[in-house]
């Protein structure tokens, strides 16, 4: 229980189908000792008060359970990692992954014998995969799917996940919840970045990772200089305010070398691609539909429409080496940036997806 008003309702309606429910709140990092004067984080001390004033109402028992330490190694050090690299990390696929569904999922079936780990995730499951497996997917409102962040799912974690609002819509959820007098009702969507209270990753890299700004080259495509940038770690591929650069046409990131500590720019137009390498590949069911090409839709960002594409090994030597593919989309995709999710899709179904590498 997040102190939102999704997982708010994920709670109440699994007490109301008779389930034997436990509100757990995350301690995940210092964030805790803090209060949102604006009550759009889930990991703020005032974010507990709400969901613990909500387990209350509903009556079932609540518990703060510490998971520093996995958040940590799991989400936090990648996600810092990744932006000094020169990558766009995706936290929320890992914080699903290693803590929601890993060490929660772990420590809940420990410590309180529960049989199951329910989120407020706009997603759905069923067990209508080969032989009764359980397979992951989209939500019945599309605007609200979350399935994106959720296709780093094993089975094992599959098998044992609950999504209650899988079938319903934002207004009917908050509906919901006015019915049952909660206090998050109409509580304001949470932050992107729930750990970074500024809500600028870039103090989040100062003070977490001792990253100091060097300031660098910016060059154009031909690899003219045109000014200069302030630091790599400030900027993801497809930006492009604060470039502090004129240039007739509009320029963005296109590229981010950290080695060389450089920044290249090209036109909207030089940053569309009909190739994304994609690595650290895993699919739902276990293994990929197929080990030579296989047909997906293929989404690169959260809210961007999936494109339809052929999936293929990188190596035609070693098939799914090291869960390395190449998506060929049939029309072109916009700033594939390199650390963010690429996701699999089979209509309804979500394959399994990767993180997009850098281009050769």
């Amino acid at each position: 229980m997040s102190g939102g008003v999704d997982s708010s309702v994920a709670a109440a309606l699994l007490h109301e189908q008779g389930h034997e429910v436990v509100g757990v709140w995350m301690r995940l990092h210092d964030a805790a000792d803090t209060v949102s004067e604006v009550r759009k984080s889930c990991c703020t001390l005032d974010a507990a008060d709400d969901a613990r004033r909500v387990a209350a109402r509903l009556g079932i028992p609540f518990y703060v359970m510490n998971l520093e330490r996995e958040f940590d190694a799991g989400v936090m050090q990648p996600f810092l990692d990744a932006y000094l690299d020169g990558r766009t990390p995706s936290p929320c696929v890992d914080c699903n992954t290693y803590v929601k569904f890993g060490a929660l999922l772990g420590r809940a079936r420990h410590l309180y014998d529960c049989e199951a780990v329910a989120t407020g995730h706009y997603a759905r499951r069923d067990d209508g995969g080969a032989d009764g497996t359980p397979r992951l997917l989209t939500a019945a409102d599309s605007n609200k799917d979350q399935t994106y962040f959720l296709y780093g799912l094993r089975q094992d974690q599959l098998a044992h996940a609950l999504f209650p609002l899988g079938g319903l819509t934002k207004p009917e959820v908050r509906s919901i919840a006015r019915s049952l007098g909660l206090v998050t009702a109409d509580k304001p969507e949470s932050q992107e970045i729930c750990f970074v209270p500024s809500g600028d990753y870039r103090d989040a890299l100062r003070e977490r990772a001792g990253w100091q700004p060097e300031d660098g080259p910016l060059l154009d495509a031909d690899g003219t200089r045109v000014g200069e940038h302030r630091g790599v770690a400030a900027y993801t591929v497809g930006q492009r305010q604060g470039l502090g650069v004129a240039l007739g046409e509009p320029r963005y990131v296109s590229r981010i070398d950290p080695l060389s500590n450089t920044i290249t720019l090209a036109r909207r137009q030089d940053l569309e691609t009909r190739e994304v390498p994609i690595e650290r590949g895993t699919f739902v069911a276990g293994e990929p539909p197929s080990r030579d090409a296989f047909r997906a839709t293929l989404r690169i960002r959260h809210r961007a429409t999936p494109v339809p594409a052929l999936v293929r090994p990188a190596s035609a030597d070693e098939p799914d080496r090291g869960g390395r593919w190449i998506a060929e989309t049939d029309e072109p995709v916009w700033a594939a940036a390199p650390g963010q999710a690429a996701v699999f899709y089979d209509g309804e179904v979500v394959l399994g997806g990767g993180r997009i590498a850098r281009a050769a």
